[in-house]
């Protein structure tokens, strides 16, 4: 009895102690959104036309057909009433009947993997009915009728945006994971799940950026971005770094390479085994990687022609007086790539001849298909952002990363925020993620610049895009060109980078396609022997045409690349350290600029 006793009161002081944490995390909750700089209501939900376009679609269908709506919502209430019969009876008994007849709709899908949504009553009830509502909203969106390919796009994803918030695991009352845990450990879970939650807050001013990783197990310099090289020039803009030779002997021409500035460029060096800078310069070439400024309100005048002038065309500047030649070799990636088009075609115009070849990983010229962007690339949200970036200054990180999250927003948003907030574990110790997670801010001007005149107008593959005071086309691109695009990539998809990639004028021209996403597929060294690639000697009209002609090849890209840049480098050398007396080392490398956080 006296046993008893004592563990009932250790319980007690344990819900005591919770209670006095709940309350002054609570404090610290309204202290943190009290914070909050709200961005431009348009960019949290379409336009009400957008709405009033649905409805009146889907009443218009029920005014032609009525028998075919009566006959949906029927089997849909059918459905609903013969579940939850079925389901007293479950509750009556205990346990769940097994319906081997009835397909799983939900089977494989990891948020129900918990046994308990198929033995317990209640929780199988909340589960299938889930299901049944999911089942009669995408079959509602799919037969709306009178409304053109976009909005009937932007209808399925918004839906399926709906669908996937209502899931019962979203919510601790419905969520055996989170409930299971919360008994386990006397309600520790769910307070410190309040913890991760007030904390993320604070981090972010007040806006909820769920963490995917453990931010406290990384630093610049010291377990990523490691290879070892300096700071050799630096403006307003960017960083310009050189690495430091590993052989004896450099190919003549440089690599200069242009990541996007949308994300810090230490993707390419995140740890010295996936390391694609390590690897670029432990095979013999001198290497310089620009890395962009994190602009602040400051820079909301700073436009493509900034990034063009003080970025591109600065750095091939200062490259080639530091090793003394005529020509590099570029690369840009992403964002980067697109704008090292318009930079080739401006400089075409301009008759600079200072780049030799160029390497484009994942990058978009044609938009003329949209994709999965195509929800966020309409008037509505694009005046919303640049209200945005009117009274910002900036298109601030959170918003593009929550864009971005939200298109995976089962994997990004809900299953790290259940995982964070009612389990009350701490995020990972993973380098991709801190990468992720470690956005920059995109100045105002450039911003509107990027997605009027190219997402939304397509221009630099139609009429020709304004830059610097010239008229460009993606035709004007002539010199040698290497395209690595990517098989799932959903941000640029290699399909749409094929159609741009043929509009040049390019007579030398290889297209590749690496296996896997976005990353993933670039981050691809050959010591891992993970992901293959294909290529095709030709390049006939359609993507699909390519594919089926193209060969699979086991393995990384990387070397296929080198070979194909080798013949592109001239001979060897002796190697080059980094600097000269012009240009005295400023920083070790990663830099500086690469520390500034973005703003919220």
């Amino acid at each position: 009895m006296a046993t008893q006793d004592k563990a009932e009161v250790k319980n007690l002081d344990k819900l005591t102690s919770n209670l006095e944490r709940v309350e002054s995390l609570s404090q610290r909750l309204v202290q943190a959104l009290s914070q909050r700089n709200p961005p431009a209501p348009e960019l949290n939900a379409p336009s009400n036309d957008f709405f009033m376009k649905a409805a009146s679609s889907y009443w218009q269908s029920m005014l032609e057909n009525p028998g075919r709506m009566y006959e949906q919502q029927l089997e849909y209430w059918g459905k609903s009433v013969r579940h939850f019969i079925e389901a007293q009876q479950h509750l009556a008994t205990g346990k769940v009947e097994d319906h081997g007849d009835e397909p799983d709709p939900l089977a494989g899908d990891k948020r129900f993997s918990n046994p308990l949504w198929e033995s317990n009553p209640f929780f199988h009830y909340i589960k299938h009915q889930y299901a049944l509502n999911k089942q009669a909203i995408e079959q509602a969106v799919a037969e709306a009728e009178d409304l053109d390919d976009k909005d009937k796009q932007r209808l399925r994803y918004f839906s399926r945006q709906i669908v996937d918030m209502l899931s019962p695991t979203n919510f601790l009352g419905t969520n055996p994971d989170a409930l299971e845990k919360a008994v386990e450990t006397d309600g520790e879970s769910l307070v410190k799940g309040l913890e991760n939650l007030v904390a993320d807050l604070e981090a972010n001013n007040g806006e909820m950026v769920v963490r995917l990783c453990d931010e406290k197990a990384f630093e610049l310099g010291e377990n990523v971005a490691v290879t070892p090289g300096e700071v050799v020039y630096r403006n307003h803009m960017m960083e310009l770094i050189q690495y430091t030779p590993t052989t004896e002997q450099v190919y003549k021409t440089p690599i200069v390479i242009f990541p996007p500035w949308i994300n810090k460029f230490y993707i390419l060096d995140l740890k010295q085994e996936n390391s694609l800078i390590k690897w670029i310069v432990d095979q013999g070439y001198t290497l310089f990687v620009v890395s962009w400024i994190n602009p602040d309100a400051s820079y909301r005048d700073a436009g493509m022609d900034t990034y063009v002038e003080d970025g591109f065309l600065t750095a091939i500047r200062e490259v080639k007086a530091i090793t003394g030649e005529k020509q590099v070799n570029a690369v840009g990636y992403c964002i980067a790539g697109t704008t090292l088009h318009l930079t080739l075609a401006l400089m075409a115009k301009r008759g600079d001849k200072s780049v030799k070849s160029a390497t484009f990983f994942t990058a978009l010229t044609d938009f003329g298909v949209q994709g999965e962007f195509t929800p966020f690339l309409q008037d509505d949200f694009v005046d919303g952002i640049e209200r945005e970036v009117e009274e910002q200054g900036v298109m601030r990180s959170f918003i593009l990363g929550r864009t971005m999250s939200f298109l995976r927003s089962n994997d990004l948003i809900f299953k790290p925020a259940i995982r964070s907030y009612m389990m009350g574990e701490s995020p990972p110790a993973f380098d991709l993620l801190y990468w992720n997670g470690d956005g920059s801010n995109l100045p105002g001007r450039m911003t509107k610049e990027y997605l009027r005149g190219l997402c939304q107008n397509n221009l630099f593959t139609t009429e020709g895009f304004e830059l610097c005071g010239e008229k460009i086309h993606v035709s004007d691109v002539s010199l040698p060109i290497m395209a690595i695009t990517c098989e799932t990539d959903h941000i640029a998809p290699w399909k749409d980078c094929y159609r741009g990639f043929l509009q040049t004028s390019s007579k030398d021209r290889t297209f590749v396609v690496s296996e896997s996403g976005h990353i993933a597929g670039i981050v691809n060294p050959p010591s891992k022997k993970k992901y293959g690639y294909y290529t095709n000697s030709d390049l006939p009209d359609t993507p699909e045409a390519w594919l089926k002609g193209a060969v699979d090849h086991e393995g990384s890209w990387w070397p296929r690349w080198e070979e194909w840049l080798r013949k592109r480098s001239g001979a060897k050398i002796k190697a080059r350290e980094p600097g000269d007396s012009e240009h005295p080392p400023l920083a070790p490398a990663p830099g500086t600029y690469v520390k500034k956080k973005a703003s919220v």
